[in-house]
């Protein structure tokens, strides 16, 4: 059978299990757009409004289902738009295939219109950049990429598409569907080290990460936790693919890391890693454990070889998937010590972190998060960007084994709202809430538009103190009472989300956010809620005056 590379591509996708992709269409891939005509029901094209939004809902869908999420975007404009979702997905190690257009093959080298160099710009950026040359070689080329993109450490390809391969026609065969690839498993010999050096410790830790944990691999896990009494963390951000609920839980090492958690991680004398890269946010800018040599005795466990040794060298490093470790933790005994009080005061501390003070703002946030975590159904997912609003999602909210959070590890602004779109679009039966500041919510709003035409309306809360806070708050601690370029002046969100088909209202008391809040879920059409925040509350135990007076004092002192 004849067909032409677009069609070659989309009937791979499919082969391959590709059910969902997002985009913005171009005039550089239209034999792809042709193709996916065909498969409405099949592989469905969600039309976004930009490209990051596409890339962000990409990343999103990725992460979320642990199959490459799939975006189409042209050439140029487009791919540099899309960019920030393939640094998103390089950072969480989330896997994504971003098909690009690209100048016909005769034009290369030239700077034509909107060309550019693929490999070179996404070299660094993706675990691999490719560009198809020729026709026949789609299929090996799709294989190869989806087999990168979900393997190791999961993370963004890459594919270039010229213009004439795609209306170029081939006999090559589609393919059958994906290679069935085994995650490597750990060594006997590996398991045998692990055990003796755990059963040497005083004050063991278990830090976990990524995204591609199946329910029973996180389980396995929680149950060589729990039978050895072993403390438990997570990561930045992928505090969901754990049960919060496990009296081992202890808390998530990443961005504003409570003293709890920081203590634990450094006094601990061994360290299980499993399935974590070790980056800045979890190390405290890698002061936690020394670099190259931890004080700690580390053992890391990944299935590319690529992460062990790559920032610490540990003493055990063990090559092998996150879920074929598990597995074989749980055909083992226990590895029991004394340290069951360790555990239990690390958990103490954990729990103790959700108690808060009353906050001054017509919105406490304190309490909404309460509300919601009392309200919210086991499967939610929950989705944020960037902003000092993410620590009410991120460290008030208690995932148990069903919920998730979408939250990227890049700190890119705008990524909540496309994530929530993504989650509705893969899970449209489940309760979709984002949380998103005032600045964050309107780097991607226009995607609302999104929403409404593909049916996936989750319900957001914007947190809208009127500036950055984050930026803000380095402001005041750096450049006390010097503000600059941090004040926001907004529009009205409650009609610009009824402009897009949303339930939309304005909460400006607490009292009134559990009402409000039920005619969200309620609503059929997605909802807004916007919520007055002071911006003095930019955290929940200190606030903007006391660190500009902090500041202050400090400079005086000097």
């Amino acid at each position: 059978m004849m067909r032409n590379g677009g069609q070659l591509i989309v009937d791979c996708l499919v082969a391959l299990g590709a059910r969902k992709s997002f985009g913005v269409p171009g005039e550089s891939y239209l034999a792809v757009l042709d193709a996916l005509h065909d498969t409405r029901g099949t592989l469905d094209f969600v039309l976004c409004r930009n490209e990051g939004g596409a890339s962000f809902m990409a990343t999103a869908y990725g992460k979320l289902t642990g199959t490459p999420g799939i975006c189409m975007v042209t050439r140029g404009p487009g791919v540099t738009n899309a960019s920030i979702g393939v640094h998103t997905a390089m950072q969480d190690s989330t896997p994504m295939i971003l098909f690009v257009g690209q100048v016909g093959t005769d034009m290369k080298g030239r700077e034509a219109f909107q060309e550019i160099d693929y490999r070179a710009v996404f070299g660094t950026m993706a675990k691999w950049a490719v560009e198809i040359d020729d026709v026949d070689r789609i299929p090996e080329i799709m294989a190869r990429a989806w087999k990168t993109a979900t393997t190791g450490r999961p993370g963004p390809v890459v594919v270039a598409l010229p213009e004439d391969v795609l209306t170029s026609r081939t006999d090559a065969a589609p393919l059958r569907g994906p290679a069935e690839i085994a995650e490597p498993a750990p060594a006997p010999a590996a398991l045998d080290k692990m055990r003796a050096v755990l059963a040497q410790a005083q004050r063991p830790v278990i830090l976990y990460g990524g995204c591609n944990w199946t329910q029973a691999g996180s389980l396995a896990l929680q149950q060589f936790a729990e039978g050895s009494d072993i403390p438990v963390v997570s990561v930045f951000r992928y505090q969901d693919q754990f049960d919060n609920t496990s009296p081992t839980f202890c808390g998530e090492a990443g961005v504003g890391m409570v003293a709890s958690v920081r203590t634990l991680l450094a006094d601990a004398d061994v360290i299980l890693a499993v399935n974590n890269r070790f980056g800045e946010n979890s190390t405290e800018g890698y002061t936690l454990l020394d670099v190259p040599l931890p004080k700690q005795r580390l053992i890391h466990v990944h299935g590319s070889d690529l992460e062990l040794g790559k920032v610490y060298q540990p003493e055990l490093g063990i090559q092998a998937g996150p879920n074929a470790f598990a597995a074989a933790l749980a055909e083992m005994a226990p590895v029991t010590g004394g340290w069951s009080g360790w555990r239990a005061d690390a958990r103490a501390a954990y729990e103790a972190g959700f108690d808060l003070p009353d906050l001054t703002s017509p919105v406490d946030m304190g309490k909404v998060t309460a509300h919601l975590r009392a309200v919210l159904p086991e499967d939610v997912i929950v989705t944020n960007g960037a902003g000092n609003f993410t620590v009410w999602p991120n460290k008030f909210f208690s995932y148990g084994s069903k919920a998730r959070l979408l939250a990227p590890q890049s700190g890119a602004m705008g990524y909540g709202v496309p994530a929530a779109i993504a989650a509705k679009v893969a899970c449209p039966d489940r309760t979709v809430v984002c949380f998103a500041g005032d600045g964050d919510f309107q780097m991607t709003c226009q995607e609302l538009a999104t929403a409404r035409q593909a049916g996936a309306q989750p319900i957001i809360l914007v947190l809208n103190n009127g500036i950055y806070g984050t930026i803000r708050a380095h402001q005041e601690r750096h450049y006390p009472a010097r503000v600059s370029g941090t004040t926001m002046v907004n529009p009205d969100f409650v009609a610009l989300a009824k402009a897009y088909g949303f339930h939309a209202e304005r909460v400006g008391a607490t009292e009134d956010f559990a009402a409000a809040f039920d005619r969200a879920l309620a609503s059929d059409s997605g909802a807004l809620l916007d919520l007055d925040i002071s911006p003095e509350v930019l955290t929940p135990r200190v606030t903007l005056t006391q660190m500009r007076e902090a500041a202050l004092s400090a400079q005086s002192t000097n």
